[in-house]
């Protein structure tokens, strides 16, 4: 809620700025796509060589103490000038009846109209019509106009200026289209790979190549055995080896599309070789930079139309916005670097820096590349809340930045402003769900029950939802727009008469204290009826259950309160359907066992649970969702992960056995090397779900 605050801030500001600006002719699209800049070129390079003559209506420029500049004139020629000007309409109107002899008559008035004063959004219009300008030529001329000099009867335009104009012009144009090109095709494939390779889990390949390629592929961490947990230093996560697949495609394909296809075409009346590549590099980089913006926002949004079209999860579309944030912060800077160094070259810096645009830029970039360091793991695990707050202030001002940086140096003549719109539709489109998603389930009280001191109970009757939900405490603390998400441990709330205070395994297994053999609780005693308990049953009622561990923030302050306001914003996040195997395993870990109970209670086949826990509250608080649920409890000390996996997985054979493992980084990794290399083996159909927390 508060970026959404943020935003419509930065939306307010953003059309104020537009209002302030004076307005070229509004193009819709992008360059090449919508958007034509010098099309005819032989028209516009005619203009451009006879615009640089001297004309009757032209006025001479002065400086501010009134004397002409550098001791020689400097005219400025307005477009009611240009509009109504009988030579220039004349000459003009010569030039292209020759060098745009194969155009029809039609797609020259057309230029014509649009074309002749100027480019502005409202200017005149010219005071005939091509062909009137042209009827008005008696006879060709012979004399050749001079840049700069007075144009004062029909001329020639010179051979040399033309072609120097329209080569500029052409390939100027092209290498535009080709950037455009560029970033539509990064955006598109960057969409539709993911839902590509998800579509693949539908074909039939056999059982024994998928667990391989699963094994030696997909699953193991790109180099060691951590995934999960971090870098030294906290600097980040090592991706697994599939997601190293697309985050390679996607460095490659912003490297090769950076630094492709740039050509230079001379004479050329804007720079010389040297400067017409690095003006061309300097511009795909911003451009490319532009597009990655749309994708990173999208890879890193609850409502990412994505995590319904694919099979992957929302850690992994993390990890890419990560990535590409990285990638566009890179080309923002390299595209700064390079116009700095061509403005200091050319001498404009003193001029262009004190431009609107230019510090706009500036203030873009340097929001980008403020946001790479104060954004690494360490900061995000030790002070999420306030790493959240500048991360959204930054990136609000990065994309206003971009946007009035746009729109200072071009109104909205090239389009390239099109790529923050999308930017913005799709934060928009996000943030219109979240608030739709809250709006639906409404204020709720919820009941926290205390389970122990790591583990409180949440229950919040009258919601339907299922996956994980983000849950908002506004009564909690003064940041009413604080949320973490949840697994929903049960869609319905159990109520029961005569609660027993004894743990599940007094219950079922006897004593608690740990051997060093596992602490095992029998299926046959949990499947006992509750009335041989002592408990009498009530009818569940429909709402949601959560089970949160206490940790710094916000679930430090549930110990004092029995019960308070709460939103929901649900559901998100859909259950991987198993069905596909006979069997299913889950090695879970603490509050992990959220993640899982879902997958137990609906699985077809048999299924085995081995939980371990530090406390056995927790436990005592779950027992009645583990109703009639194969499991080993292990309170207290850790369980033999290895064993457990080699006994299961070689009881299962080649049947197919799907492992789901949700606990802490270290387990989730453990469980992820083992599973690896018993399916590198070939001989158990085996797949990994992993539900562990990610950052």
């Amino acid at each position: 809620m508060l970026s959404f605050q943020f935003f419509g801030v930065a939306l307010l500001l953003i059309s104020t700025a537009t209002c302030m600006t004076s307005q070229g002719r509004k193009g819709h699209g992008l360059i090449g796509y919508g958007i034509v800049m010098y099309k005819p070129n032989c028209a516009s390079a005619c203009r451009d060589c006879t615009s640089t003559g001297v004309l009757n209506c032209s006025t001479v420029m002065e400086d501010d103490k009134g004397m002409d500049m550098g001791g020689m004139d400097m005219t400025e020629t307005s477009p009611e000038c240009y509009a109504t000007d009988d030579v220039f309409l004349q000459t003009l109107a010569y030039c292209i009846s020759v060098k745009c002899a194969q155009l029809p008559d039609w797609e020259k008035e057309k230029w014509w109209k649009l074309n002749v004063a100027g480019r502005n959004q409202v200017q005149p219009n010219p005071k005939e019509s091509y062909r009137q300008a042209l009827d008005m030529v008696t006879s060709p001329p012979t004399e050749i106009m001079v840049s700069g000099e007075p144009l004062n009867k029909t001329m020639l335009v010179s051979e040399d200026d033309y072609v120097a104009n329209w080569n500029a012009e052409y390939q100027f144009e092209k290498q535009e289209e080709i950037h455009e090109r560029y970033g539509i095709v990064l955006v598109v494939s960057c969409f539709v790979i993911p839902i590509a390779f998800s579509l693949l889990r539908f074909v039939p390949f056999p059982g024994s190549w998928v667990t391989r390629f699963n094994a030696w592929i997909i699953d193991p961490p790109l180099w060691g055995v951590k995934h999960k947990q971090p870098l030294s230093g906290g600097l980040g996560l090592i991706p697994t080896r599939g997601q190293s697949i697309f985050l390679s495609y996607i460095l490659i394909m912003n490297i090769v599309l950076s630094a492709a296809n740039f050509h230079s075409v001379q004479p050329n009346a804007w720079s010389n070789t040297r400067m017409e590549i690095m003006d061309y590099i300097t511009n795909r980089v911003g451009v490319l930079s532009f597009a990655n913006i749309p994708l990173l926002i999208l890879y890193s949004s609850r409502n990412n139309i994505l995590l319904k079209l694919t099979d992957w999860s929302h850690a992994t579309f993390l990890l890419m916005h990560r990535w590409v944030a990285g990638i566009a912060t890179i080309q923002a800077i390299l595209h700064s670097l390079l116009w700095l160094r061509m403005d200091l070259e050319t001498h404009k810096h003193a001029t262009e820096s004190k431009q609107p645009y230019w510090y706009w830029g500036i203030i873009a970039t340097l929001s980008m590349t403020i946001l790479l360091p104060t954004s690494v793991l360490a900061i995000r695990q030790k002070m999420y809340e306030l790493f959240l707050a500048w991360h959204v202030a930054l990136s609000i001002l990065a994309i206003a930045g971009c946007y009035w940086h746009i729109i200072f140096r071009f109104q909205h003549q090239w389009g390239y402003e099109t790529w923050i719109y999308t930017a913005m539709a799709v934060w928009g489109f996000d943030r219109v769900m979240r608030l739709l998603r809250v709006a639906r389930h409404g204020i709720r009280t919820a009941r926290v029950t205390q389970i122990d001191d790591d583990y409180v109970r949440v229950d919040v009757p009258g919601v339907a939802a299922s996956g994980h939900a983000y849950l908002y405490f506004p009564t909690l603390t003064w940041r009413f727009w604080e949320n973490h998400p949840f697994s929903v441990a049960s869609a319905v709330i159990p109520q029961f008469g005569d609660r027993k205070t004894k743990s599940l395994a007094d219950e079922e297994a006897g004593p608690l204290a740990p051997t060093k053999d596992d602490i095992h609780v029998s299926t046959a005693s949990a499947a006992a009826s509750d009335s041989e308990k002592g408990h009498t049953h009530q009818p569940a009622t429909l709402g949601l259950t959560f089970l949160l561990r206490r940790q710094a923030g916000l679930t430090t302050r549930f110990s004092s309160r029995s019960s308070l306001p709460v939103l929901v914003e649900a559901s998100y996040g859909a259950h991987i359907d198993t069905s596909s195997h006979p069997h299913l395993l889950c090695i879970v870990g603490g509050i992990g066992i959220t993640a899982v109970l879902p997958y137990l209670r609906s699985h077809a086949g048999s299924s085995k649970l081995y939980w371990g826990v530090r406390s056995e509250g927790i436990v005592h608080a779950v027992k009645d969702m583990l109703q009639g649920i194969n499991k080993e409890v292990f309170i207290g000390h850790r369980m033999n992960i290895r064993k457990v996996l080699g006994d299961e997985l070689g009881f299962a054979g080649a049947s197919g056995v799907v492992v789901i493992v949700s606990g802490p980084p270290s387990m989730a990794d453990e469980v992820r090397a083992v599973v690896s290399e018993i399916g590198r083996k070939g001989a158990v159909n085996v797949r990994l779900i992993d539900e562990a927390f990610s950052w």
